[in-house]
């Protein structure tokens, strides 16, 4: 684990530090060696920003006002005993210079709300990143369906005969939900499969919920790359999350091992697509998933891979955000 106390950037300390709040899943439960989260915050006391905490139940508006029942966070570098928080001190988000959301799908009606309360704190000056509005309307797998040049054949319904029609056409597809993450829930079919109807009854809650079809893209066994945009640029190497034998999912959380990859010119050129777009909309920080030659899914709530990319190739990713989010404060 990094030491927290060295400094990592070379950038001015500012007079008055960076008040920064962190809005997260229970941070005793995250994986201390592999969360991306925990990077950023390492980075930040690097530089000697205070840090505030918060889950998602210790956000509220009252009259109008964003509030966070705040608790101030130190960490260490003790693997056994990393981090120390305060007590909560209920305080107006505008007392922050900026807040990330980092809470982890599902993305469900709560974490629609708490956006809500988070554009409020925005609204009174507070830099959030990403924009709450934006992390709204850029759901991670219908965003990729605004650049229908750089993904697969794909459809979004809940009805089971336009999967079947859609399947039908494929030969061979990728059923997925629209606001999980970790590759849960997703469904490969091949024309003929007997199982097909029971999946797209479970996936679409017998026709109550819209989902996601993709034409299968058989390059997912050189892996599910994993790009990442810090306001709009790329890093310059990604994560190829690749399957497990007898799987089609990559994700790391499905068990996919990660391999590190320079972009090929098909990836510079969809990150070229995609990367002015999330620097318009405010979404500082994004990560694109690429198989073979397609764009599958834009993700804009809490991206990962920052550790493996960093201990790969010897970056600092996080030192790269917190340089444009200082640029955005000045």
């Amino acid at each position: 684990m990094p030491d927290p106390n060295k400094p990592i950037s070379t950038n001015p300390v500012p007079a008055r530090p960076i008040r920064l709040g962190v809005v997260m899943d229970p941070i005793g439960g995250i994986k201390v060696a592999k969360d991306s989260t925990l990077a950023m915050l390492l980075e930040a006391q690097a530089r000697g920003w205070h840090i505030d905490y918060l889950e998602l139940e210790d956000l509220s508006l009252r009259d109008g006002r964003a509030l966070g029942r705040l608790r101030k966070l130190e960490l260490n570098g003790d693997a056994d005993d990393w981090y120390r928080l305060g007590d909560h001190e209920e305080t107006p988000l505008a007392e922050l210079d900026v807040i990330l959301m980092r809470k982890d799908p599902p993305f469900d009606m709560e974490y629609i709300y708490s956006t809500y309360i988070l554009e409020a704190a925005q609204a009174e000056g507070v830099l959030v990143v990403n924009r709450p509005e934006s992390i709204r309307n850029a759901n991670e797998k219908l965003f990729a369906a605004r650049f229908p040049d750089c993904m697969p054949p794909s459809q979004v319904t809940r009805r089971a005969d336009a999967l079947r029609a859609f399947l039908a056409a494929q030969g061979d597809i990728i059923l997925k939900p629209l606001g999980e993450m970790g590759g849960a829930s997703i469904f490969r079919i091949r024309e003929g499969d007997p199982n097909t109807n029971v999946i797209i009854e479970t996936l679409t809650g017998n026709g109550s919920h819209y989902i996601m079809a993709q034409r299968f893209v058989p390059e997912i066994s050189a892996g599910d790359k994993r790009i990442l945009l810090i306001d709009g640029e790329p890093v310059p190497y990604a994560l190829a999350r690749i399957p497990t034998k007898g799987e089609t999912r990559g994700n790391l959380a499905a068990g996919g091992r990660g391999e590190g990859v320079e972009l090929s010119a098909r990836d510079r050129e969809i990150c070229a697509r995609v990367g002015p777009v999330c620097r318009e909309l405010g979404l500082v920080f994004v990560g694109i998933d690429v198989i073979g030659d397609y764009l599958t899914e834009i993700n804009s709530t809490s991206p990962t891979c920052i550790r493996e990319l960093d201990a790969l190739y010897d970056l600092n990713i996080s030192a790269q955000l917190l340089d444009v989010i200082e640029k955005k404060l000045s």
